[in-house]
C-alpha cells in the first residue's frame, strides 16, 4: 500500500535531478516526486555557497556521502576519497564549480557506439538551452537558461604568466575552451551567480519546488524500486525512522549519481544475477552491466614556489580569510566569490592524438584539491591529468542493507596508456613553467621535485601522490551491448517505467568536468520522457588541429 501516488517519482536531487524535476514539473499536470537522502542546502552553508570554500564540503560528511575506494593496486594500494554529494542539489553543491563540456569528439563517439541522438551536434543544442551565460550568448552559448555561467579574473599577474606562457611553448590561446575551439590554454568560467555557487539545485530545483505539483523530501534514503513484473511501479524509502511507499503511474527515474544508482538498482533486484543471488536479492532483472564500466579522471600535480606575494596563500590564514569571508558575505565580491580554476587549457600528449588527451586546472597556490596539504609560503601549480583514461573499475553491493556504502575500485593507472599519458602531462608541464613569462614569478619547483626525472621516478609519484579529480562516471553505461545498462532513450533494458539519468549513463567518461555534461544529459532525458521532439541540430562547427596526426602542438 503506497502512502501517496505520483506520477513520476526522481531519485536524487542531484545534477540530473534537479533538471528534471523542474523541466517535467513544468506541466502542472504532472505530480513528481524528488527523494533526497542528505539534508536541505541550507541558505546559512557558507560551506557550500561561498565558491572559494569548496574544499570543505569534500571532507564534511553531513553534506557528502564521503565514499572511499578499496585498496587501489596502482596507487601503492591507497585507499583514496570519492566524495559525492549528499544534500539538495547533490555533487553541484559541493563540486568545484569549473563549467567545461568536454569535446565535440566524445559525443560523437557516443554516437557512432550506437547511442542514436547523441552526437556533439545534437547535444550542444542543450548545453545551450541549460546555460545562461553572463557574457552573452553565441553559436555555442545560450543566455537565457537556468544555470548561471561566470567569469573571474582574481590573480592577473599569474593569469597573463600561464598564458603569455602557453604561446611562447607554442600552445594556442583559446578564449573560449567551451566553443569553437577545446585544445590550447585560456580562461575558465564557472557556474556561480553573482559571487555565490549556481548549483543545478540552486537553478533548477528551488523554483521547481515553489510549483503545487512538485514534492521534495530530503533526508529520504530510497532503500529499493518496486516492481510489478518487469515495470516498476513505485519506491520504498526510509524517512523519519519510518518505511514508506510512494507509487510511480508513470515513471521511477534514477540520478542517485555514478555510485548510488547502481546500488539501487542491485538492491532492487537489477543487476549480475549471481551477485545479486550471494546477497539473497530476488533477481528482477539480469543485466551484468550494473556496476561496471566504472571511469574516472585522475590528476596530479606540477607545483612552483612564487617569488612574489601575488597568490592565494596572502590570504591563507585565520586574518585573511575572516577578510574574505566578511566581503564575500556583505557584498558577494572579493576572493571569496570565485573557485580560483580561472584558467587552464587542454592539450595533446603526443602526435597522433585527435584532440587533447590532457586537462589543465591552473591554481593561484600550492595545495591539495581537497585543501588537507598545503606547502608553505606563496605558490601556484596546475593540476594535470588525461582526459581518457583506459583504466575500468567497478561498483558491488557490500550488503542487502542500503544503508551499507557500496565497494568502488577504480583501478587507476592500471594500464600502460595511462601511464604514458601521466609522463608526458608532467613533462609538458614543467616545459610551460619554464618559458620566459613565468621568470619574474618562478622559484624553485616544489613538487614533484627536481630529483624526479626518469619513468619510474615520475611513476613512482604519481602512485603516492595523484588523487581523483571527482568526476566518476559510466557504471550504468548507455548502449545496445550485452554490457549497457540502458537504451539511447536512457530507459533500462529489459524494463518498463525506469530510466537512469546522471553521470553513470555515459559509456565512455567526456574530455572535462562532468557538472555541465550532465546538466545537458538531463535537460536532453527531460525532452525524451515528455515525449518533445528533439531541438533541432547545430551546425556549429568545431576545430581539430591540422597537424594533429603529426604534431603534438
Amino acid at each position: 500500500m503506497a502512502d501517496q501516488a505520483f506520477d513520476y517519482i526522481i531519485i536524487g536531487s542531484g545534477s540530473a535531478g534537479s533538471v528534471l524535476a523542474n523541466r517535467i514539473s513544468a506541466r502542472p499536470e504532472n505530480r513528481v516526486l524528488v527523494l533526497e537522502a542528505g539534508p536541505p542546502d541550507s541558505w546559512w552553508n557558507w560551506k557550500i555557497h561561498m565558491p572559494a570554500a569548496f574544499a570543505y564540503p569534500l571532507a564534511d560528511d553531513k553534506i557528502n556521502w564521503y565514499y572511499q575506494t578499496e585498496p587501489e593496486p596502482g596507487m601503492n594500494n591507497r585507499v583514496m576519497l570519492c566524495p559525492r554529494g549528499r544534500v539538495l542539489g547533490g555533487s553541484s553543491s559541493i563540486n568545484g564549480m569549473v563549467y567545461i563540456r568536454g569535446h565535440a569528439r566524445d559525443y560523437d563517439r557516443w554516437a557512432q557506439g550506437g547511442n542514436r541522438g547523441w552526437s556533439y551536434s545534437e547535444v550542444l543544442p542543450y548545453f545551450k538551452r541549460a546555460e545562461h551565460r553572463v557574457k552573452g550568448g553565441d553559436e555555442y552559448h545560450g543566455s537565457d537558461g537556468p544555470l548561471w555561467v561566470s567569469s573571474q579574473v582574481t590573480f592577473p599577474p599569474l593569469l597573463q604568466a600561464w598564458l603569455e606562457a602557453a604561446k611562447q611553448a607554442g600552445y594556442p590561446v583559446t578564449q573560449d575552451v567551451n566553443g569553437y575551439q577545446q585544445e590550447g590554454l585560456g580562461p575558465y568560467e564557472m557556474t556561480t551567480r553573482k559571487g555565490r555557487r549556481w548549483s543545478a539545485g540552486r537553478a533548477y530545483l528551488h523554483p521547481a519546488m515553489k510549483r503545487s505539483n512538485v514534492t521534495v523530501h530530503t533526508r529520504a534514503l530510497t532503500s529499493r524500486i518496486l516492481f510489478e513484473g518487469k515495470r516498476a511501479v513505485g519506491v520504498e524509502y526510509e524517512m523519519g525512522g519510518q518505511v514508506h511507499r510512494a507509487r510511480a503511474e508513470r515513471e521511477v527515474i534514477v540520478s542517485g549519481g555514478t555510485i548510488n544508482s547502481p546500488q539501487i538498482l542491485m538492491l532492487s533486484g537489477v543487476g549480475d544475477a549471481e551477485q545479486l543471488k550471494s546477497f539473497d536479492i530476488p533477481v528482477v532483472q539480469h543485466l551484468p552491466g550494473v556496476g561496471q564500466n566504472l571511469q574516472d579522471h585522475i590528476e596530479t600535480y606540477v607545483q612552483m614556489e612564487a617569488t612574489q606575494p601575488i597568490t592565494l596563500y596572502g590570504r591563507y590564514n585565520a586574518l585573511g580569510k575572516l577578510r574574505t569571508g566578511i566581503e564575500w558575505a556583505l557584498f558577494g565580491t572579493g576572493w571569496g566569490a570565485s573557485n580560483h580554476f580561472e584558467a587552464g587549457g587542454f592539450i595533446r600528449s603526443r602526435a597522433g592524438v585527435e584532440h587533447p588527451d590532457l586537462q589543465y586546472h591552473f591554481f593561484p597556490m600550492a595545495i591539495s584539491y581537497d585543501g588537507s596539504q598545503t606547502q608553505a609560503g606563496h605558490g601556484f601549480q596546475a593540476h594535470m591529468g588525461p582526459m581518457r583514461s583506459t583504466s575500468r573499475g567497478w561498483v558491488k553491493l557490500r550488503s542487502a542493507n542500503p544503508r551499507d556504502k557500496v565497494r568502488i575500485q577504480f583501478n587507476y593507472m592500471s594500464t600502460e596508456q595511462d601511464r604514458q599519458e601521466m609522463r608526458a602531462g608532467i613533462r609538458l608541464t614543467r616545459e610551460l613553467f619554464a618559458q620566459k613569462a613565468f621568470d619574474a614569478v618562478r622559484g624553485a619547483e616544489l613538487a614533484p621535485g627536481p630529483n624526479v626525472k626518469t619513468d619510474a621516478e615520475i611513476d613512482a609519484f604519481i602512485r603516492a601522490k595523484a588523487e581523483s579529480a571527482y568526476h566518476p562516471s559510466c557504471s550504468c553505461k548507455m548502449g545496445t551491448d550485452s554490457m549497457a545498462v540502458v537504451d539511447p532513450e536512457l530507459k533500462v533494458h529489459g524494463m518498463e517505467g525506469l530510466r537512469v539519468v546522471d553521470a553513470s549513463i555515459m559509456p565512455t567518461v567526456v574530455s572535462g568536468n562532468l557538472n555541465a555534461p550532465v546538466i545537458m544529459l538531463a535537460e536532453k532525458a527531460a525532452d525524451m520522457i515528455l515525449g518533445n521532439a528533439p531541438l533541432p541540430r547545430s551546425e556549429a562547427p568545431v576545430y581539430i588541429n591540422p597537424n594533429w596526426a603529426a604534431s603534438q602542438r
